[in-house]
């Protein structure tokens, strides 16, 4: 597989600029290998990343790009597991955060709380949970184990929210 390697310095002050790169790594789907970043090759992936590296100038710093492929298959297998489990460890924050998801609406179901703000306030959230969830997706070209149970969780999150929206809407009408 051919990859494409990042190393960079940035003067230590201020550190927001450190925070950032590191942000916009990240938010690539970049992992920290031993003391290089690295990312899939790909077009689009160069062009991010030579984006990010003139912010990097910017802030005073260098960068050291690089595309290639590694020299032997247990290194090529460790990358690929430190993608896994970094896209794994997203997507159970994503599962986690749709049963918060489950637990407020079971609670305002519990004290009978069906008013339209409830119904506005889950829906903002649902709409961030799958927002999150195509932002991982898209960072996710190893295909990670946790991504199936993410999308299920979501759907369920969607059928939930749409049965309390009814609820309330069927007590409105009551008033």
């Amino acid at each position: 597989m051919k990859w494409l390697f990042i190393s960079y310095t940035v003067p230590s002050n201020p550190s927001r600029a450190r925070v950032f790169i590191w942000r916009e790594l990240k938010k690539l789907g970049a992992i920290n290998y031993q003391t290089v970043w690295v990312l899939p090759y790909s077009k689009e992936i160069i062009e991010k990343v030579q984006n990010l590296e003139k912010t990097i100038e910017n802030y005073g710093g260098q960068v050291l790009l690089a595309e290639g492929k590694v020299l032997n298959k247990e290194d090529e297998e460790k990358i690929l597991n430190a993608f896994v489990e970094a896209r794994n460890k997203e997507y159970q924050e994503v599962i986690e955060k749709c049963e918060d998801f489950f637990k407020e609406i079971s609670f305002e179901i519990e004290r009978q709380n069906f008013i339209f703000a409830e119904v506005e306030e889950n829906e903002e959230e649902l709409e961030k949970l799958k927002a999150w969830l195509k932002k991982v997706e898209k960072r996710d070209f190893v295909n990670a184990p946790l991504k199936k149970e993410a999308i299920e969780k979501i759907k369920k999150c969607t059928r939930v929210f749409e049965e309390f929206s009814k609820r309330v809407y069927k007590e409105a009408q009551k008033e």
